[in-house]
């Protein structure tokens, strides 16, 4: 069914960068489109990114032009390279199937001071 690990988080002032890694194990990695998503304290989990299994990337407004995703079929892994992150991009970050999706990880905490 697909276990997901995420990785990558820290704490970064505005204007800085961050690259996010999931590792899938299990389930059928190369034929499913990924996503990226994360929760912000008191809100409920929102969509950030996705990737079809041919590398077609598709983003939320609010990170259009600053965030790319990517993926690495050979390593089950998929990516999120966040360039100037902002204080509102502060939140746990998951990644999952975004079709039929599995449970969810424990994902990685991005925290962006002022």
């Amino acid at each position: 069914q697909g276990q997901f690990v995420e990785s990558g988080g820290g704490l970064v002032q505005a204007g800085g960068s961050l690259r996010l890694s999931c590792v899938v194990f299990g389930g059928t990695f190369s034929f499913r489109t990924m996503g990226w998503y994360r929760q912000a304290p008191g809100n409920q989990r929102e969509f950030v990114a996705q990737i079809t299994a041919s590398g077609k990337p598709d983003y939320t407004d609010s990170v259009k032009g600053r965030f790319t995703i990517s993926r690495d079929s050979a390593k089950n892994t998929v990516y999120l390279q966040m360039n100037s992150l902002k204080p509102e991009d502060t939140a746990v970050y998951y990644c999952n199937r975004v079709n039929a999706p599995g449970a969810w990880g424990q994902g990685t905490q991005v925290t962006v001071s002022p």
